[in-house]
């Protein structure tokens, strides 16, 4: 049996594991090719479970990339936000907002949850994985987890209202109709943009319905923003979302967090350079 043979049918779940830590799609493909390779270095002959250890590559990886991703993050221009990606996995909830709540974390209290909680590792998997006691990385998913909570809705919507309201949205805000925008957004609501410093973009999130409705009335009399065409319906990062080519060629994606029937959360994407996968996927170009 080849390494390939082995490493082939782990790679998604490699990568989704290393895509939840780094939040960035081409980080975590480089982490998981890293991990193919030295996996091809590995005495495999005395390897009696082969995920475990690759797991474990990843995740070390991958805590290796984020201590490094922090001080790229504070030096980044406007809001971070995690690669957008177009994709609906089983038994995962682990939305955008929730991932948002997670950058709050230290890399280990990441890693601990999610190997945990969303992977489904138990506490003894994990501990080998990040070099820690068992009771030590309780404690870590335990913290991670009040953070989670903090960020799950209350009042969470079924799929089919989300996507109406993604709809409702997206047609008010083309056609400047500020009332139904009001009627949309919760009073609380805010909007997060990531230009990256590549295209043009709100620097810092704005707060509330108020600021919210003076904002869009003003980007709607822009002529490339109101002569948008969309281009794709469905889910990003598992919220209802879509994406949009501007009259200028800008490629962007919005997604909502709702609750209780109203948008509380807007996120955007017009960074390129994390729209490489998106553009692929939905226009056709080469990422």
């Amino acid at each position: 049996m080849t390494p390939a043979d082995v490493f082939d049918p782990l790679r998604p779940r490699l990568l989704r594991i290393a895509y939840r830590m780094l939040g960035i799609v081409a980080e975590a493909e480089d982490v998981v090719q890293e991990a193919y390779l030295r996996w091809h270095q590995t005495d495999r002959e005395a390897v009696r479970d082969a995920e475990a250890v690759l797991v474990r590559t990843v995740t070390r990886l991958c805590l290796d990339v984020l201590k490094s991703a922090r001080v790229r993050r504070e030096e980044y221009v406007g809001t971070w936000l995690p690669e957008p990606i177009i994709e609906t996995v089983e038994g995962d909830d682990l939305t955008l907002t929730l991932m948002m709540a997670l950058e709050r974390l230290s890399p280990l209290e990441r890693a601990a949850f999610l190997l945990h909680d969303v992977f489904g590792m138990d506490f003894e998997q994990v501990a080998k994985a990040l070099d820690r006691a068992p009771a030590a990385c309780r404690q870590l998913a335990s913290r991670a987890r009040a953070h989670v909570r903090e960020a799950r809705p209350r009042f969470p919507v079924t799929e089919a209202k989300g996507h109406e309201l993604a709809r409702a949205f997206h047609a008010a805000s083309q056609s400047g109709d500020m009332q139904a925008l009001q009627t949309l957004l919760a009073q609380d609501a805010v909007l997060y943009a990531d230009g990256g410093g590549k295209a043009k973009a709100i620097p810092n999130p704005v707060y509330g319905q108020e600021k919210l409705l003076r904002f869009f009335q003003g980007v709607w009399r822009a002529p490339a923003v109101s002569s948008a065409q969309l281009v794709h319906e469905g889910t990003i990062d598992g919220l209802p979302a879509y994406v949009t080519v501007d009259g200028e060629g800008v490629l962007q994606t919005t997604a909502f967090g709702i609750e209780d029937g109203r948008i509380v959360a807007i996120y955007v994407m017009r960074n390129p350079d994390k729209l490489k996968g998106i553009r692929h996927r939905v226009v056709g170009e080469s990422p």
